[in-house]
Order: C-alpha cells, then structure tokens, then sequence
C-alpha cells in the first residue's frame, strides 16, 4: 500500500468513527425523550387520580350533611386539611375536597420511577384579576403537581370545583 491509500483508508476509518459515535449519540437522544415522554404520561395519569378522587368528595365540611345555602357557613382557608380525626397520611378518610391541601405522599409502588405528589386547594374568584381570593366563594381549585428525578418538567394540574345552590 501506497502513502495515498493508506491516508484514503486513515481518513475512511475516521469518517466511519464519526459517523458511528453520531448514530450512538441520537439513538441515546432518542431513548432519553421516550422515557421522559413516558414519565410524563404516568404522571399526568398520577394527576389525574388525585383529581378525580377529590372531586367524588364533599365540596366543604358542612355541606356535607346539609346544603348550604351561605358562603359564612363555608370552611374558611386557614382550616383547609385534614379535619380532626382524618389521617392526613391517607386520603381514604377525606369527606371533602379542601380535605387535600397540604397533602404530599410520595408513590414508590410504581416499576419505573417514583413520583412526589403536592397537592393544594385554594378559594378562587373566577371573576377577580389574580384569580386566587382568601375570601369565601362557591368555587375551589385543587392544584396537584408530580415531581420525579426521573422526569426534567414538574406535571402542575388543576380543577376547580364548584358547589352549586338552587334558590
């Protein structure tokens, strides 16, 4: 072999390097945005558990037994929680749906990843600027967001939850 064949073989060897090491490196790209799309799926899916079992509960404390025909009659924010005799570990006790702010559990029963939920329950305006009111009004929203190591974003989802009164 020739100096010219030997640099044509050199440099043919290098270009396949290249060329393998960038195959490698989309292939990781790739499998790295389907577990993070799979995270995600389970987390929303995670989400949306919490929010659907929120929403089977009472909308307050007191209108649990009997309807409530006055917004003073209604739990005020600073009570949201856990009631007195309810496990704030479990949401199995829960009767109503302020019953989830401030509840956090982390879920580790799952084969592929482990999720901290935090959920959050706020009075809301639907009519005010911020949204968001400390005062009493006919509508709640639980905020619930998962978080994993394994996943780069925090999946944030909301419900609003309204109590209707007929006259």
């Amino acid at each position: 072999m020739n100096t010219g064949q030997m640099l044509l073989t050199i440099g043919a060897i290098i270009l396949f390097s290249i060329l393998a090491l960038q195959i490698n490196s989309n292939q990781l790209t790739t499998q790295e945005t389907m577990q993070n799309s799979k995270f995600g799926i389970l987390a929303v899916s995670v989400a949306s558990s919490f929010i659907e079992e929120a929403t089977e509960k009472a909308f307050d404390e007191n209108s649990i037994d009997d309807f409530v025909t006055s917004l003073s009659t209604l739990t005020s924010r600073g009570s949201f929680g856990p009631d007195a005799g309810e496990n704030p570990d479990s949401t199995s006790q829960f009767d109503d749906f302020d019953d989830y702010d401030g509840y956090t559990v982390t879920i580790t029963d799952m084969p592929s990843a482990v999720f901290k939920v935090m959920c959050t329950v706020d009075y809301v305006n639907p009519e005010a600027s911020g949204f968001f009111t400390t005062s009493k009004t006919w509508h709640k929203q639980l905020t619930v967001r998962v978080t994993s190591p394994s996943m780069r974003d925090t999946i944030k989802m909301s419900k609003v939850f309204s109590y209707w009164k007929f006259p």
